[in-house]
């Protein structure tokens, strides 16, 4: 395990004072706008020297080697298709497989505690030591996977990690500085993703470490934007499944200790999530609650943007899903998100996490709007007069039929078990919502976004969330979520607020 976070603080520090600013940044930042600030004190003007505190020069902890150094890390030089004939098709498999589906149970025998006078019902094994917990016997930890479902679940983790790594680098080394101002971001937003990009090499090591040696390598990565707006909301929307897909699968992993270092990991990458988030001048967080996602719907997510990887690369176990193109997902950059065309036409590309395109005309666009309400140009906050989505919005669908290749090398092929959809599942914070889906062609239909509240006060239909198209209404809650999975004929990503 590395124990780099020591020295997070001086890299975090001297990033910022070593990022290279621009001559139009340099004016904007050392212009005085007044000379007076509150209560009558004039604003500084001189800055430096410090004042003198009391201090050492320590002598530099050890610290555990990265798998990829990424200060000074280059992004691969092509970024597109694969276009070559795959050696292999299909997802990972066992010696045999024992069911087609996993049969719902009754409730734990076991889950039976209950207290009923707020006072210690067992015997304390230490003093201020509570009976119970996993772990909690004193027996050494062991940072490895435990089983299958641990491996297949961090070697998902780490596909992810790596993609981190190389997209954060790339949006700092394809957008020029002017790009990023005209975006609204500045120096100190630069040098935020690129310190973002350096968690991820931290991450990556991690993963890697508790996977041992057939652990995923990076492979090569097809994005799909073309300005730094695009950028952003990429990232914001694939951040999103990298969080949620860890939080869906964390409390199932048999290693305790490995869901430890992981719940460290991703809560580094929920923050990331609300900063891009921010980037794009979205509401950073609008609900009460993040939902966690099977590993079979991330990977859908995660795996058409995976070019091609190196020789040998582990495969993963995991269902590729149909995609559901959501036609009139709103475009984040229009000032009134409800003139967004509904032929699908708004977003970079054909592949379920792309951003909304950018390149719409002024006078529609909220990027450079100075006005409260209307706005979404890069800010801690917005509230927007129109929101993205609401209750009873028309949503359209068009899914495309199973069968298709993508992932590495176009060597995973989507599938799916479900009949013909009859719902959309709209799984946002805590529930499963789901709406009469109906059919209005070949692959093809539409539904109304539910009223729903998680708890009163709480929309429960907000945030960048996973929609399913499904063939039945399965109740199921966080812990067993992915019991949907057999049902499921197509999914796609709603930018609902």
């Amino acid at each position: 395990m590395s124990y780099r976070f020591v020295f997070t603080a001086a890299i975090l520090a001297g990033k910022a004072l070593a990022a290279p600013v621009a001559t139009t940044e340099a004016a904007t930042m050392t212009t005085v706008v007044s000379s007076v600030g509150k209560n009558g004190v004039g604003l500084a003007t001189v800055f430096g020297p410090d004042s003198q505190v009391s201090a050492i020069y320590p002598t530099p902890l050890s610290a555990y080697p990265i798998v990829v150094e990424s200060n000074g890390y280059t992004s691969a030089t092509y970024h597109g298709p694969y276009s070559g004939t795959p050696t292999t098709t299909g997802a990972a498999n066992g010696p045999t497989t024992l069911a087609a589906s996993v049969a719902p149970g009754p409730l734990n025998p076991t889950a039976t505690y209950y207290n009923t006078d707020g006072l210690p019902q067992k015997p304390l094994p230490a003093p201020y030591t509570p009976a119970g917990g996993l772990g909690t016997n004193g027996s050494l930890p062991r940072y490895m996977v435990e089983s299958d479902f641990d491996y297949y679940s961090i070697a998902l983790g780490l596909y992810q990690e790596w993609i981190e790594l190389d997209l954060f680098h790339d949006g700092l080394a394809k957008f020029s500085v002017q790009d990023f101002l005209d975006a609204g971001l500045t120096a100190e937003d630069r040098s935020l993703i690129e310190f973002m990009a350096d968690q991820e090499s931290g991450h990556a090591t991690l993963l890697t470490n508790m996977l041992g040696e057939t652990a995923p390598k990076q492979c090569v990565y097809n994005y799909p934007y073309e300005t730094v707006r695009e950028f952003v909301d990429f990232n914001q929307r694939l951040t999103r499944w990298g969080e949620s897909g860890v939080w869906g699968f964390i409390n199932h992993l048999d290693s305790r200790e490995v869901g430890q270092l992981l719940a460290q990991s991703i809560a580094t990458e929920a923050r990331q999530q609300q900063i891009f988030r921010q980037m794009s001048g979205l509401t950073p967080m609008d609900v009460w609650f993040e939902a966690g996602w099977p590993q079979s719907w991330s990977w859908t997510m995660l795996a058409p943007y995976i070019s091609y990887c190196p020789e040998n690369e582990t495969r993963l176990v995991w269902q590729n899903y149909p995609v559901a193109h959501i036609l009139n997902n709103a475009n984040i950059n229009r000032f009134s998100p409800n003139d967004t065309a509904t032929d699908g036409s708004e977003v970079t590309g054909s592949r379920i996490g792309d951003p909304s395109i950018s390149n719409i005309t002024t006078d529609m666009s909220c990027v450079n709007l100075n006005v409260t309400g209307e706005g979404c140009g890069p800010a801690i906050a917005h509230n927007k007069s129109e929101p993205l989505s609401f209750a009873g919005k028309k949503i359209l669908f068009e899914w495309d039929e199973p069968g298709m290749a993508v992932g590495p090398n176009n060597s995973y092929v989507t599938s799916t078990t479900a009949g013909t959809p009859a719902f959309a599942a709209f799984v946002s914070q805590l529930n499963v919502t789901y709406s009469p889906l109906t059919l209005t062609g070949t692959n093809t239909g539409y539904t109304y976004q539910p009223d729903a509240q998680t708890y009163q006060g709480d929309p429960n239909i907000n945030g960048t969330l996973v929609v399913l198209l499904t063939d039945v209404a399965l109740p199921v809650t966080p812990f067993n979520v992915s019991m949907v999975n057999p049902h499921v004929r197509a999914m796609g990503l709603y930018v609902a607020g």
